[in-house]
């Protein structure tokens, strides 16, 4: 996956130059609106980890939660190799069909999506699908889309990494990662990533 890098402006640049204003302040807004809050939603079937992957990159805590109700709201500060803060402003969805309803609501107007499903439970994989097919829908067209796929820790896998890299490759531009929240393994990663796409699309 490629990373565009910003260039530098030589110190023989004039103040007056109206361009290189124009790019002062691109960048000052674009900085101001990722440090300000950017919406996340994590989507996915129940028990799959959605709740847990977001404690451990919020809290680094790991351990047993209580089904999500509604959805949970929490914030994560993350600085960039760049330097570039993004303040991910996270719901953290509920997985139970009753609450299927009112999701709508919580992925509108979102910057990102990650949909989670279990490693261990083919069916969860399934119902991702159906998540990508209403997020290609009714979701932004620049909705930057991340599949991870949790629980990599446990053994008696289900969903295998081809098959997966196979549907992507149908899907075009996502970001993907085996996750474990219990051990943390790519869960960092996988929302520096997310982070790094954020900023490319506000430059």
């Amino acid at each position: 996956m490629s990373k565009k890098q910003g260039g530098c402006c030589g110190n023989d640049a004039k103040p007056s130059d109206p361009d290189r204003r124009s790019v002062i302040v691109d960048s000052a807004d674009s900085r101001g609106k990722l440090e300000k809050g950017v919406k996340l939603v994590l989507l996915g079937d129940m028990n799959t980890g959605k709740t847990c992957i977001a404690s451990r990159l919020v809290r680094n805590e790991f351990g047993p939660t209580d089904s999500t109700i509604g959805a949970a709201f929490l914030v994560k500060n993350i600085t960039l190799d760049n330097g570039v803060n993004v303040k991910l402003e996270i719901w953290d969805t509920a997985g139970q069909e009753r609450y299927r309803s009112l999701t709508p609501m919580y992925y509108r107007g979102a910057s990102a999506a990650v949909i989670v499903y279990d490693i261990t439970k083919k069916h969860t994989f399934e119902t991702l699908k159906k998540w990508v097919s209403e997020l290609q829908k009714q979701a932004s067209p620049n909705l930057i889309l991340a599949l991870a796929g949790n629980k990599v820790d446990l053994p008696n896998r289900e969903v295998q990494v081809d098959e997966v890299s196979r549907y992507i490759s149908e899907l075009g531009d996502v970001i993907f990662f085996e996750t474990s929240a219990q051990t943390g393994y790519n869960v960092n990663e996988l929302f520096n990533e997310i982070c790094r796409k954020i900023v490319e699309t506000y430059k």
